[in-house]
């Protein structure tokens, strides 16, 4: 759990210190207030990146060079980020050069690998509606942040893993254009197939852990996990392609999964589900999200022996009263921080610490 942050010209927070209930936390304020920037500091502690950045110095205040997060944690932890934009003015005749982001735990300088973790969140904003509905892409980022908070071997796997499609495909593009030895893949193909494997390993044993998970009021939602297998055999395969394309064309940068929804709970017949996003009603999708972030709280502690911090953006305007009841139950399992510009979404919560911004 989270006590206490310090954002130093973080976002629109010149300076800000905020401390926090181990049961529920309201923060309160209208629409640019900067409620949205504290998750997303909290989200940087616990994984070292934003969910909303395109550019990581987006999150420095646009007046100044640097920025730094520091937060204070139950067990007396400290983790820190400081994000820069490569150059720091210290009045020479030249600014001089620094790391973009350095993340610290307890005061030693980290590599991302070990610094994930340490804190463990799950967000849920309206954005998550999209998981259902848009880009495979989001649904793989799903994947790798829930992961990484519980598994250090995922994280070095999927770092790794990135690393060497991008050589991967730079050889590709070298073989197409330049003629030069396809015996060189060879190096790739084995790190690729390497990490690929336990890559998909982990992804399948969290899938089948939210397929365990009961349904939501009558509703029953099951995942289909899309799974793209790499093998010499699939890359044997598709070798002509990828040069063509310059581009690795199978592996689990490819993979994606689907959303499936029934209302008989006494049967896995797939012949009674209907696929989510191009079958389900918005109301219907907002509840498989809601279902599959229970599942993943419940997976953290699983995972780590420890409840993650729930994480909850103004999500209430999007549900209506009946859905409201559902999340205020899940409030009480753990620490939990809520943002909201309208308190009375919230006036059933009881033991409830406030935090109000200004605008």
């Amino acid at each position: 759990m989270i006590k206490a942050v310090k954002l130093s010209d973080f976002r629109n927070f010149k300076t800000k210190v905020l401390e926090f209930s181990d049961e529920v936390t309201l923060i309160i304020g209208p629409n640019a207030s900067g409620k949205t920037n504290i998750l997303e500091s909290f989200f940087l502690l616990s994984t070292g990146r934003s969910f909303k950045a395109r550019v990581e110095e987006e999150m420095i205040n646009y007046e100044k060079d640097l920025a730094r997060i520091k937060g204070l944690l139950s067990n007396e932890t400290v983790l820190e980020s400081v994000i820069t934009r490569g150059l720091i003015d210290i009045g020479a005749e030249l600014p001089e050069k620094v790391a973009r982001k350095k993340l610290m735990l307890n005061g030693v300088s980290k590599r991302l690998i070990d610094f994930t973790g340490n804190f463990k969140v799950v967000l849920f904003g309206p954005w998550d509606m999209d998981l259902v509905t848009e880009s495979p892409s989001l649904r793989r980022k799903f994947l790798d942040t829930v992961l990484s908070q519980v598994d250090r071997e995922y994280r070095r796997s999927i770092l790794s893993y990135e690393k060497g499609v991008r050589q991967r495909n730079r050889l590709l593009f070298r073989i197409r254009e330049e003629g030069i030895s396809r015996s060189q893949l060879l190096f790739w193909n084995q790190l690729l197939i390497k990490n690929g494997d336990y890559i998909s390993q982990k992804r399948e044993e969290f899938i089948e852990y939210v397929n365990s998970r009961p349904g939501v009021q009558s509703l029953t939602y099951k995942l289909f996990y899309d799974k793209s297998i790499i093998s010499e055999g699939r890359l044997q395969q598709y070798r002509e392609e990828e040069i063509a394309a310059a581009t690795t064309l199978v592996g689990p940068h490819r993979d994606d999964f689907i959303f499936k929804i029934s209302k008989d709970k006494k049967t896995n017949d797939e012949s009674k589900s209907r696929e989510l996003a191009a079958y389900g009603s918005r109301g219907e999708q907002r509840m498989a999200v809601l279902w599959l972030k229970i599942a993943e709280l419940d997976f953290i502690e699983a995972k780590s022996g420890e409840r993650p911090t729930l994480l909850l953006d103004d999500i209430f305007s999007e549900l209506d009263p009946e859905h409201r009841d559902v999340v205020m139950e899940i409030t009480k399992n753990q620490q939990t921080i809520i943002t909201t510009a309208d308190p009375h979404f919230v006036n059933k919560l009881k033991k409830v610490e406030k935090i109000e911004l200004g605008a």
